[in-house]
């Protein structure tokens, strides 16, 4: 009889053992959860990175299709004119800083 509640005893301290580990332990509950949130993460990062990477390839497509595109893109980005085009910059009077006054020259005549 001795001997069989010192199993029992046994049998609890390792169902003890195994549940500290299973909560606890390397790989428990609480990593688990740890790594969930982290899949979360990188997997919002992915979408927003296919976003990305799909208006690249939109673009990129557009591109080497037309020349409109490519016109657009250097006007836009670049600046560029066709010949014969005369380039207007409409500048907004209240971004201009105000001129500086000019410096008055003193007259020396005796």
């Amino acid at each position: 009889m001795r001997w069989l509640r010192v199993l029992l005893l046994a049998l609890v301290v390792l169902l003890g053992v195994l549940q500290y580990r299973l909560w606890f332990g390397n790989g428990g509950r609480q990593a688990v959860e740890v790594l969930d949130t982290r899949v979360q993460e990188q997997r919002r990062q992915n979408e927003g990175l296919g976003q990305r990477n799909a208006a690249l390839a939109a673009e990129v497509a557009d591109l080497k299709s037309g020349e409109a595109a490519i016109e657009e893109r250097a006007r836009n980005e670049l600046g560029m004119i066709r010949p014969g085009e005369t380039f207007y910059r409409v500048v907004d009077g209240e971004r201009m800083p105000a001129p500086a006054p000019a410096p008055e020259v003193e007259d020396e005549t005796p």
